[in-house]
């Protein structure tokens, strides 16, 4: 228990950690690009600068100087527009593909003007343009880099998640499986004392019925304990009659079941082939009666149907209990969940086991009304004839 809080409690901070380094890498993310925004705005204020340098140069009629030159031209990555005195657009960095650039660049500049404030050029107290500016290339890109990180965070705390998950299933599977065997084997013991006194028993002037009887409920004992013994393990499938497999495991039952009980049987009346693990079949036709005579309180009535096409093979097996509600119809064959005050809430989930994995078949709740009773159903793949 103290190894299991442990691992728990280690597990807990290694999740606290990753939380906590990749909240630091957004964080860093975020001030990168305020910091590239904050240069971004500098480089536009040089630009507009240059431009005032560039307009004083050209009034006084003199030598235009390199740097304002320099300046302008050096910016090859920022997407600006500038709008002079007259309402004309130019553009830089931007390629224009439409036929109207004048509406284009008005139209975008609008966008840049929501993105970053407008730059003036003024010179002498009037304003010679107006610089509309967007964002880079790379901010563009980091704009998105924490978007994408969140998105790596959901699918890491997914990963997590499942593994979580899928490490707890299989604890619990290899937890059942291991409690299954060991009651298999705590069961192969007072059995085979059961054998023995079955045997002496016949040696004394004992009613022959009495001794058949508890030679049946031997052989239950034994198919009880085969059944517990092959869980975790993959069953072996052969062809068999599942019309005569269905009524036999009926038939045992109702013999030992409450007279008030009513069953009510429709079968075929040929056989019906599907490949079966007898065993594990019967158990799953055993654990729907008795889920159905719980429902109803012990007493009621039980139908059996069964009937096929050509490719599928249908039991139905239909109680007048108390009935499911829709928000039930799969959460019952969970692991843990039952309606019963005592109960495991394991019977429908190693149904669907038995049925869906280990016979590649499928069992639901075909309908079900509160009040009125339920009924299951098993699909089942049939041998065709060639």
């Amino acid at each position: 228990m103290k190894i299991s809080s442990n691992r728990s409690l280690l597990n807990w901070i290694l999740i606290s950690l990753s939380f906590l380094i990749v909240s630091l890498i957004l964080w860093n993310t975020y001030q990168l690009f305020q910091k590239f925004k904050e240069e971004e705005r500098i480089k536009m204020e040089n630009f507009s600068n240059a431009q005032i340098e560039l307009s004083k140069t050209l009034d006084l009629n003199g030598n235009i100087s390199d740097l304002p030159l320099k300046i302008i031209q050096s910016n090859t990555t920022t997407p600006m527009i500038i709008e002079d005195s007259n309402g004309n657009f130019q553009s830089k960095n931007i390629e224009i593909k439409v036929k109207d650039g004048q509406l284009y660049l008005k139209l975008l500049s609008e966008i840049y003007a929501k993105e970053n404030m407008p730059l003036k050029v003024i010179y002498e107290g009037e304003v010679l343009s107006t610089l509309y500016y967007g964002d880079s290339v790379l901010l563009n890109k980091l704009k998105y880099y924490p978007l994408a990180l969140a998105l790596i965070i959901l699918l890491f705390m997914g990963l997590i998640y499942f593994f979580y998950k899928s490490s707890r299933t299989a604890s619990q599977n290899k937890l059942w499986t291991a409690m299954a065997k060991e009651t298999a084997h705590q069961i192969g013991t007072p059995l085979s004392s059961l054998i023995g006194w079955s045997e002496l028993l016949k040696n004394e002037n004992v009613n022959s019925n009495y001794i058949e009887e508890i030679n049946n409920d031997i052989k239950r004992l034994e198919t009880i304990t085969e059944r517990f013994s092959k869980i975790g393990s993959l069953p072996q499938l052969i062809p068999a009659d599942i019309i005569k497999i269905t009524k036999k495991a009926i038939l045992y039952l109702q013999s030992r079941t409450s007279t008030l009980i009513d069953f009510e049987i429709e079968l075929p009346k040929v056989s019906c082939l599907a490949l079966l693990s007898e065993e594990l079949y019967s158990w799953t036709i055993e654990n729907l009666v008795k889920n159905g005579i719980d429902a109803m309180g012990g007493k009621g009535k039980i139908k059996i149907l069964i009937y096929f096409n050509q490719e599928l093979v249908f039991i139905e097996i239909s109680d007048s209990g108390k009935g499911l509600a829709k928000n039930q119809f799969k959460s019952i064959f969970e692991t843990g969940y039952t309606t019963k005050k005592r109960g495991w809430g394991l019977g429908l989930s190693l149904s669907k086991r038995i049925i869906e994995q280990y016979h590649k078949g499928e069992i639901r709740v075909l309908k079900s009304e509160i009040g009125k009773g339920s009924t299951m159903q098993i699909r089942l793949k049939k041998i065709t004839d060639n």
